[in-house]
């Protein structure tokens, strides 16, 4: 067996889909969130601009945090 990191690719971890729905769910309330019976807009684009920006950067520390705690280790080592 050829060694390897213990984290899988960003494709194939839960992480990255759950980002993605969050994504897409921050925009899909924005975008149907109107106005309330003043006229004013309740979930503005710079908010929901300002909410992925902090889903990405939570994703970014997750991902970081993932690799960190890997080490390139040898298959004989994984017993």
């Amino acid at each position: 067996m050829t060694p390897g990191t213990e984290t899988k690719a960003s494709f194939k971890s839960t992480e990255l889909w759950v980002f993605l729905a969050a994504v897409a769910a921050v925009l899909i309330a924005s975008d149907r969130v109107g106005a309330n019976s003043a006229g004013v807009d309740v979930f503005r684009a710079d908010t929901a601009w300002l909410y992925i920006t902090l889903l990405t950067i939570g994703y970014v520390v997750s991902r970081g945090l993932a690799k960190a705690g890997s080490a390139w280790r040898g298959s004989n080592e994984r017993r």
